[in-house]
């Protein structure tokens, strides 16, 4: 059996467009929410903007303590 994959995603952000960070990992489209918590009964995701264009590295494993970005906690 393969193991989940939980490295970050490199992700260019636009400055004030609105994002949805998946929170629950049943998303087919990481990191973005895809709405697949309904279904699954699980957390809404986390709605963010940034306020300048940036390439940011966003979590996968939703162990982070600075979502919606990765901050290593997949490799602990």
């Amino acid at each position: 059996m393969s193991e989940k994959n939980y490295s970050p995603i490199g992700i260019d952000l636009e400055k004030d467009k609105a994002y949805s960070w998946c929170t629950c990992s049943h998303s087919s489209n990481q990191p973005f929410c895809d709405g697949s918590h309904r279904a699954q009964n699980a957390t809404p995701p986390m709605r963010f903007t940034v306020e300048e264009d940036k390439k940011a590295f966003l979590c996968t494993c939703k162990k982070t303590s600075n979502p919606p970005y990765c901050d290593g906690s997949h490799n602990k």
